[in-house]
């Protein structure tokens, strides 16, 4: 099949891009390099097609999907600290960008798989959290997220055939520095030999799901039978990051380390843990990783 991967030269979707290409599928990445690497496509280069477009340009992207089977649409800005400091060029990015390839899609008639976010939920009272809980962003970049999702809901009553995966905490190899979740902090300071270095008490309850996980989910979420719809992507499993700190120490081999704390940043959510029985029942699909084995492997190859 043919299919089209936004912000393909990304973290997530270079991972989604090798395996449709693995798969024997034909592959268009739709990237403008802003914040993509062509080194994530290391070992695929010669064996898709790149263009190099921002989602924000209707009519080329128009071009560029004509034939295309499908769309993961993976293009966003998803740094949490910067989108306090860039709110516009978020809200253009991820809801007008967005809203750009749901009309294409709608007017190709183009099944998209989106990269929707656990923040759209803020912070919960209660976990394991549903689809149906209510959303309420604490950050800008959340905001912008629910924002793109009303956009979703509202192509999907005009017609549109689009699925949304609620990312929770994803992790693996190649993520981006500037974009590195706590664990991949985590990891270049023990590689250092330095402590881990927490924000706030630690007492965050976090759910980490890795990226092969988020790639099947996608796959399922293309090919399966499923038209539209929201779902949680992330392990089902909690735990805090202070526990994850001396997860990590241990797994390190330095015992003699101890976490070191620092200021709470600002629209980080206390408490978010994915109920993903949905996707298991519609979807079929669960994470095949566990944390501290997918923890192990990140560190050998570090």
């Amino acid at each position: 099949m043919n299919f089209a991967v936004t912000g393909g030269a990304g973290f997530i979707g270079s991972h989604i891009v090798k395996r449709l290409v693995s798969d024997g599928h034909s592959v268009t990445v739709v990237d403008n390099l802003s914040r993509g690497s062509m080194a994530n496509l290391e070992g695929v280069r010669d064996r898709i097609n790149f263009a190099n477009i921002d989602i924000r340009e209707r009519d080329a992207l128009k071009r560029t999907l004509h034939g295309t089977d499908g769309v993961f649409h993976q293009a966003a800005l998803a740094y949490i600290p910067s989108s306090y400091e860039a709110e516009d060029e978020y809200r253009n990015v991820n809801i007008k960008g967005t809203e750009n390839v749901l009309q294409v899609g709608l007017d190709l008639g183009i099944k998209i798989v989106y990269a929707s976010s656990s923040t759209v939920y803020g912070d919960v009272r209660c976990v394991p959290v549903r689809e149906d809980y209510t959303r309420s962003p604490i950050n800008p970049y959340g905001i912008t997220k629910l924002d793109a999702e009303l956009v979703v809901e509202r192509y999907v009553e005009g017609g549109a055939q689009i699925v949304a995966l609620r990312y929770f905490n994803v992790v693996g190899l190649g993520r981006q520095p500037a974009y590195s979740g706590v664990i991949h902090r985590f990891l270049d300071q023990l590689k250092e030999g330095r402590p881990p270095i927490i924000h706030g008490d630690g007492s965050q309850i976090k759910d980490f799901v890795f990226v092969n996980d988020v790639v099947r989910a996608n796959l399922a979420a293309m090919i399966g039978g499923v038209k539209s719809g929201f779902f949680n992507i992330g392990s089902g499993r909690p735990i805090s990051i202070v526990d994850l700190a001396h997860l990590m120490i241990d797994i390190s081999g330095n015992i003699s380390l101890k976490p070191k704390y620092g200021d709470l940043r600002p629209g980080d959510a206390k408490m978010c843990v994915a109920d993903i029985s949905k996707a298991g029942r519609l979807l079929d699909w669960r994470p095949d990783i566990v944390l501290e084995e997918g923890l192990r492997s990140l560190m050998a190859f570090m």
